[in-house]
């Protein structure tokens, strides 16, 4: 009786998940909410009958996904499905949510990681080469019409060109952050079917709960100090510590937007504040981010959290 009901959800998890590529496919229009939302049936699998049943069905929807599209659309069963298992056998497990985003993350980036080898290898396009060249090519535009209109701003251009140089290099930080925004979207869509269906109580601690390890702290610091007594600036070494800087600096961020929320509620102040706060550091997140980004790591190298409590 398990099994059949096992197939049986397997079968329409699967149907389901194919009905969401054909329409991320052929539908434009809704195909920004539902790409984004195709890990769900591999979470919801997943959950109920931990990974190995989840990696058959990985294999059946990938057959299914080049059957009905062709191979072009494998990277997206491969991104899917890995980051659906991943966090799926997470909750099967009943580990913490954090641990289960953080577990959601890896497989992601995994899943993004093997799109690039897919796509370099069978495709012959590398995605960091043309992300290179069409940033490239924006730029020397932006030049012919600056000059055409008699304009002289050599200076901004000399700015945008080191960012647009700083942002080829940060290229591991934006996997990183989409897989984590792809691993938090998913994970907390399937809570929300999980708790509907199975009557299960899933849900994100408060976010003013949330405390990062005293860890990433360190290596954020170890890191910036490398990056200031390293005189080659343009090394790899100092290109794997901007990302590494970059990625614990958005932790650190974090942290203190978390911190705020806590101070927030410890007040009995209105959850509009705060709310309002982040907006506005958002907003303004050239300006403000570092500042919030300093709160944050006080917060977690001196504990005023818990002296506030006490």
């Amino acid at each position: 009786m398990n099994k059949s009901r096992q197939l049986r959800d397997g079968a329409l998890l699967t149907a389901i998940y194919i009905v969401l590529l054909l329409v991320s496919i052929f539908i434009p229009v809704l195909s920004v909410i539902t790409m984004l939302l195709l890990a769900v049936p591999f979470i919801i699998f997943a959950a109920k009958y931990d990974w190995k049943p989840s990696l058959i069905m990985l294999g059946v929807a990938t057959i299914l996904s080049i059957l009905f599209a062709s191979i072009i659309v494998l990277p997206i069963p491969t991104v899917a499905g890995i980051g659906g298992v991943m966090i799926g056998t997470a909750i099967h497990r009943e580990l913490s949510p954090y641990e289960t985003w953080a577990r959601g993350t890896i497989g992601f980036a995994v899943g993004l990681l093997l799109t690039f080898v897919f796509l370099l290898s069978v495709l012959n396009i590398n995605v960091i080469e043309e992300f290179s060249q069409q940033a490239d090519e924006v730029l020397e535009l932006s030049k012919d019409m600056a000059n055409q209109l008699g304009m002289e701003a050599e200076a901004e251009f000399t700015v945008m060109e080191q960012q647009l140089n700083l942002y080829k290099q940060l290229v591991p930080v934006f996997v990183v952050l989409a897989s984590l925004l792809l691993a938090l979207l998913n994970q907390w869509v399937s809570y929300k079917i999980l708790n509907r269906l199975e009557k299960q109580r899933l849900r994100f601690p408060k976010f003013r709960n949330l405390r990062f390890p005293t860890a990433i702290l360190w290596i954020y610091l170890l890191a910036m100090i490398l990056i200031f007594i390293q005189g080659e600036q343009d090394g790899t070494l100092v290109v794997a510590l901007q990302n590494v800087m970059m990625l614990t600096g958005l932790f650190m961020a974090l942290q203190g937007l978390s911190f705020i929320f806590f101070v927030s509620h410890h007040k009995n102040i209105s959850i509009a504040i705060p709310i309002v706060l982040v907006v506005v550091t958002l907003i303004f997140a050239p300006l403000l981010l570092p500042l919030v980004r300093i709160l944050g790591i006080i917060d977690l190298g001196f504990g005023l959290r818990d002296r506030m409590v006490k």
